[in-house]
């Protein structure tokens, strides 16, 4: 088994154990013709995360990084194998697994506070902890966005409205897929060190899909490098790299070298 180990263990993060897990996608018919055989993108994985840690997964496209969040998160059961929350099996979503898309899902007749307060209204605590809602958005510079709606945002805003809603909901583990995807390179930089800000003082864990070799190593502790499909753990690159992390420190280099030899671009360095 692949252990993950964090130097200062949070106790709010959750520890999350993978153990042999196995998992195929069903080929749907085509055209009248039978469905064909079903596609495996898992294979036998073994990972553990532990409590309060950060761990990037990183892969070529389509190798099953993003299937593994889901299967962690709950929205979907693995065909074969064991996943665990603090040794309780993980069978369904539960709001202490929260998991930020690309594409954050923002309710448009909703303000901005509105949609961050929907997990507390929900359940329903929204009268007695309304606060949490202010300090979400001041804790990712919108407060003055408070009562805006999601049209008249721009740039990296939509998915700051989706972690604030994240840290009201106040998860034991954060699911991040590829949520910094489609933002301009300078935005998405400066919400690589948002999020880091976030999660340390958040406490949670935390488990990142991308497909950007800096952003896996700028942000996480661990980066967890993918084989093709079914997805099998190739190598686990450490990053003992204190926090704030400079962009260009020796070691970053180093990680990056073989980072992409992982990946098959090592003569691209």
């Amino acid at each position: 088994m692949v252990s993950i180990a964090t130097a200062e263990p949070r106790q709010r993060g959750a520890r999350i154990d993978v153990e042999q897990v196995s998992h195929w996608f069903a080929q749907r018919a085509v055209a009248g013709a039978k469905a064909g055989q079903a596609l495996q993108v898992i294979a036998g994985l073994d990972l553990s995360i532990a409590p309060g840690e950060f761990v990037a997964l990183l892969g070529p496209s389509g190798c099953g990084k993003s299937t593994l969040l889901r299967l962690v998160a709950g929205l979907e059961p693995a065909s074969r194998g064991t996943l665990r929350q603090d040794g309780a099996p993980i069978a369904e979503p539960d709001p202490s697994r929260i998991v930020v898309f690309q594409d954050p899902t923002l309710y448009p007749w909703r303000t901005v506070w509105d949609n961050v307060a929907l997990g507390l209204q929900a359940r329903g605590l929204l009268r007695r902890e309304r606060h949490r809602v202010d300090e979400a958005l001041a804790l990712v510079g919108l407060a003055p966005f408070a009562r805006a709606f999601p049209h008249e945002l721009a740039g990296g805003r939509p998915g700051r409205v989706a972690r604030a809603g994240a840290r009201v909901t106040a998860p034991r583990l954060l699911g991040l897929a590829e949520p910094l995807g489609k933002l301009d390179s300078l935005t998405r930089l400066a919400m690589q060190t948002e999020l880091v800000q976030l999660w340390q003082r958040a406490g949670f864990s935390a488990l990142l899909v991308t497909h950007d070799v800096e952003e896996a190593l700028f942000m996480a502790q661990r980066v967890v490098v993918f084989t093709e499909r079914p997805a099998r753990v190739r190598e686990v690159l450490v990053n003992d790299l204190p926090y704030p992390r400079h962009r260009g420190a020796a070691r970053l280099a180093e990680l990056r070298r073989r980072a992409l030899a992982l990946l098959g671009l090592g003569d691209s360095w």
